[in-house]
């Protein structure tokens, strides 16, 4: 086979194809892509895989302000599930998950369908709901905490403009306090929930819808029956995201109510650093920890493994 030489290099008279040589071994280029994840991959093992075996192994501790390493067995389980205020945040998290996930989920959705009708000042109105996710936990339960107070903010505006019998004493009140966490947390993560929704919609065939339309379906029928079910992928995203933000609600919590009144309205993350720091019970606190990442991993795995499931069957 001839060769022509053009600029050093030489090339197939057939099909002109360059034939060049790798500066660097085979080897050495397969290798780079595993050295650049090396480092990643040594910081998740460390501050991440090995703090959660380290707080198993303190929770069968009698640890108290200082680390021990003396098992114990369960006992530190055992006085945990003995503790009211523990049933109290258990069931305070249940509360809050699911009003929270369910409040925004249907919030996202709700607004990102009516985004989709490619309506006049979307842009402005997308930039006003997706506000909220530009502000700190901490900022966000301070605002509310304003907002929510009897004699600050809507109990006294409402009792200014003349209904004085009015009442709205959720933020001190003990049975209603949890609720409070859910009006400030649903503000600041539907409009996350309705990007990513958004992101979904903009994503489906407009083949599919016209095709629906021509068959006589309306727009409520459409995305009922089939573009929201086409967007599984997008709700175990957000799922996934909201679940998170729910279960280390720490911040929110601690500039919104303080756990309190007493401890009514505390979560699983605060009784945690309660335990910790104030209570000088690490591996008590280790206990709950453990609680938690198990309650959580028993609810995810199955629930991600099922839709990671439906999807290779459809790929299929």
């Amino acid at each position: 086979m001839t060769e022509n030489l053009v600029d050093g290099r030489a090339l197939d008279r057939p099909g002109g194809a360059a034939r060049r040589t790798s500066r660097w071994p085979r080897w050495l280029a397969d290798a780079v892509s595993p050295l650049m994840l090396t480092p990643t991959l040594l910081i998740l093992s460390v501050f991440v895989y090995g703090f959660v075996l380290w707080s198993i192994v303190i929770s069968f501790t009698s640890s108290k302000l200082i680390p021990k390493y003396d098992f114990v067995g369960l006992e530190q389980y055992i006085a945990l599930w003995s503790m009211d205020r523990w049933y109290v945040a258990i069931g305070n998290l249940a509360i809050f998950s699911i009003l929270f996930i369910g409040l925004s989920v249907s919030l996202g959705l709700i607004l990102a369908i009516f985004l989709d009708q490619k309506i006049r000042g979307e842009n402005a109105i997308r930039s006003i709901y997706l506000y909220p996710m530009a502000i700190s936990f901490i900022v966000t339960g301070t605002a509310w905490k304003w907002i929510l107070n009897p004699g600050l903010g809507i109990e006294k505006l409402v009792r200014g403009w003349g209904w004085t019998d009015f009442s709205f004493d959720w933020l001190v009140n003990p049975s209603m306090a949890i609720y409070t966490l859910v009006i400030a947390a649903v503000w600041q993560s539907s409009g996350f929930a309705m990007a990513i929704f958004l992101a979904g919609l903009r994503g489906v065939d407009g083949e599919v819808v016209k095709a629906a339309k021509i068959d006589g379906a309306g727009t409520w029928l459409t995305y009922r029956a089939i573009v929201i079910p086409m967007l599984r992928p997008v709700f175990l995203t957000v799922f996934v995201v909201l679940t998170y933000q729910a279960v280390r609600s720490f911040d929110l919590v601690i500039s919104l109510t303080g756990a309190g009144p007493g401890f009514a309205s505390d979560l699983p993350a605060t009784f945690m650093y309660q335990m910790a720091f104030s209570r000088n019970r690490m591996s008590l606190s280790a206990a709950s920890a453990v609680m938690i990442f198990m309650t959580v991993a028993a609810i995810m795995v199955p629930y991600i493994y099922s839709e990671l499931r439906r999807e290779v069957k459809n790929e299929r």
